[in-house]
């Protein structure tokens, strides 16, 4: 007689569902070529948002409208805080980013676990990481976004604000140009739209950052 099936506990498939995401991530990363956006032309919008980001240096202090939001942010940076201690082990550098992540996630409308998944397999964290095709840093932006300003230094993609603005600008000019989709905008950010390894792989990421609280 074939034993019942025991449901494991929540903590144990939520353990399982981020090992079967990182192994998803990393069978991705063997093949992967990070950050092989495509120049195009910009709406004014999107070249005022990049225009500003050159020109912040300090990490963006986060505003909040009352003290239940920023109480819950707190506890996403506690959270995250914990996954990013072995990428990240000093505590200041580890919140000067999480911080300047979720900042520039919400500036440009989009979901900070996505885009904390897609620096996870674009560069692994690391700020000064350098692709094939010339990507810079955490978001793997190519060196085209700062001569579409008229600037040229593409040195300035290793800041970090600078880096985390113009990946979530240029990732939100995506998704509007495919009208909202998710799937879709990730290829194009990879210079790979309509195949499938990089979107899924960014979204098994995902899950690893995903927060509830």
């Amino acid at each position: 007689m074939t034993p019942d099936l025991v449901e494991p506990p929540v903590s144990r498939r939520i353990g399982l569902q981020r090992l079967l995401a990182l192994c998803g991530v990393l069978s991705f990363a063997e093949q992967a070529q990070a950050g092989a956006q495509v120049e195009e032309p910009l709406a004014d919008a999107v070249r005022t948002a990049l225009s500003a980001a050159i020109a912040n240096t300090a990490p963006p202090e986060p505003v909040f409208a009352d003290t239940e939001s920023r109480l819950k942010y707190l506890r996403w940076l506690g959270a995250m805080s914990e996954r990013l201690k072995k990428k990240k082990p000093d505590w200041q550098t580890r919140k000067d980013f999480l911080q300047t992540v979720w900042y520039e996630s919400k500036r440009a409308g989009l979901d900070v676990s996505l885009v904390l998944g897609l620096i996870q397999v674009e560069s692994n964290f690391r700020k000064f990481a350098v692709s094939s095709v010339g990507a810079r840093g955490y978001m793997q932006v190519m060196p085209f976004w700062t001569r579409v300003l008229g600037d040229g230094d593409a040195g300035k993609l290793f800041h970090m604000g600078t880096n985390l603005r113009f990946g979530c600008v240029i990732l939100r000019h995506y998704l509007d140009r495919e009208r909202g989709d998710v799937f879709m905008a990730l290829g194009r950010y990879n210079g790979s739209r309509g195949k499938a390894p990089y979107p899924n792989a960014v979204l098994g990421a995902k899950r690893l950052w995903d927060f509830a609280g």
